[in-house]
């Protein structure tokens, strides 16, 4: 091949393989977001719009279905008992510190970490499993990290389990069709300790908050991990009720949580999307 020849090609393959890397490195930074909301009854979809159907972490979301499992094994047994004392062994963060005392409906409103892993330890990982499975929750992978075996207390918290907008709000209506297999009072305390919201035109919104970080690129610092952010739950009004799932995935690490940002975008939005 003639010298000129063969730089022109040597030159177009450089060129590709460039713009093969500038698509990659977008692709690995994009952003996922998804806003779905449906009927309770009916399952009708009101509203969908994003990529719904991708699975991610659900972090502190889980704190939903964790509530469904504690009613009903007797662990947790009703809004404000037990009341467990922060340890040093429970390794609580700098946040978590300034509630010594916790008890269900402070959990699910403080969204405290300990708490949630002290109640599956107390579930034990059996009955975790068990629980996950008949919920048919995401993936329903509770194993945890790679060789650390720790599914028990680390398995929603961007690790192993995994689950998309469309199977929360899936989940939900199970949950309102009474439909997990669970007592009649693990359904009427998980709806009395989960967050509730005031929106415009007389709806009342319930949900939890779910936020952290996507597992880490190799050779990034943690720093530049992308953050994930949820928003799950339901809405009532007049008798009516819509159950609806928001979340954000990849965006960069901002001073304000994408959770929150999921949250009150959700509450502002949802008069509209579901008239």
């Amino acid at each position: 091949m003639p010298n000129p020849l063969r730089r022109m090609v040597v030159i177009l393959s450089l060129a590709i393989t460039a713009t093969m890397r500038v698509h990659s490195a977008d692709a690995a930074e994009a952003v996922v977001r998804c806003t779905v909301i449906a009927d309770a009854e009916t399952g009708a979809t009101l509203h969908r719009e994003g990529g719904c159907d991708q699975r991610f972490t659900p972090m502190s979301s889980f704190k939903l279905p964790l509530a469904v499992m504690g009613f009903d094994s007797g662990i947790l047994t009703d809004a404000h008992n037990p009341a467990w004392a922060l340890k040093p062994e429970f390794n609580a963060s700098a946040r978590e510190q300034a509630f010594p005392t916790v008890d269900p409906t402070l959990w699910e409103k403080q969204s405290i970490v300990w708490y949630s892993q002290q109640l599956t330890r107390s579930l034990g990982t059996k009955r975790f499993q068990d629980y996950v499975r008949r919920f048919d929750y995401g993936n329903q992978d509770v194993s945890g990290a790679p060789a650390k075996a720790d599914g028990l207390t680390h398995a929603w918290l961007g690790t192993s389990l995994a689950i998309s907008p469309d199977e929360q709000v899936a989940f939900l209506r199970r949950f309102f069709d009474r439909k997990l297999g669970v007592s009649d009072t693990a359904y009427a305390m998980t709806e009395s300790v989960v967050p509730n919201f005031e929106a415009a035109d007389g709806w009342s919104v319930h949900g939890k908050t779910g936020a952290g970080r996507l597992p880490a690129t190799a050779g990034k610092p943690d720093g530049d991990r992308r953050t994930i952010g949820w928003f799950v739950g339901w809405a009532e009004k007049g008798g009516r009720r819509v159950v609806f799932a928001r979340m954000e995935a990849g965006a960069k690490p901002t001073d304000e949580p994408a959770s929150i940002r999921a949250r009150d975008g959700l509450i502002q939005a949802l008069p509209a999307l579901v008239r």
